[in-house]
């Protein structure tokens, strides 16, 4: 079973010295890595920060960049960020779940995402 991914952010991520860093591996996340996120005090006060978060956690390698920090993921380009969150969701098989209805009008049955929020 494979359980880390190469990845080539769209972007790339721009260090301090003008260094772009693109090419990358994501590991799967662990339930560990998901509950240990919610209790992180940036996320406690913010809850949209729990993606940075968790990025932070299952990045585990960026071309040439030490330590990938809460930090170094806030400093993405939104197109990057956008692509990390999109591939975490497709290998971690993230589907949200569906619930099948039926037109009261026409009779047709079809599947609508079911949202908690």
């Amino acid at each position: 079973m494979e359980t880390v991914y190469d990845f080539t952010l769209p972007k790339g991520y721009l260090d301090g010295a003008g260094v772009l860093h693109r090419r990358g591996k994501m590991r799967l996340a662990t339930a560990g890595d998901e509950i240990g996120a919610t209790h992180d005090p940036r996320v406690l006060s913010n809850p949209s920060y729990l993606t940075i978060v968790i990025l932070s956690r299952v990045i585990v390698e960026l071309e040439g960049v030490e330590a990938i920090t809460a930090t170094t993921i806030e400093k993405l380009f939104t197109a990057d960020l956008a692509f990390l969150q999109d591939m975490y969701q497709r290998i971690n098989d993230i589907e949200p779940p569906v619930l099948q209805v039926t037109c009261p009008d026409c009779g047709k049955t079809f599947e609508v995402p079911l949202n908690f929020t």
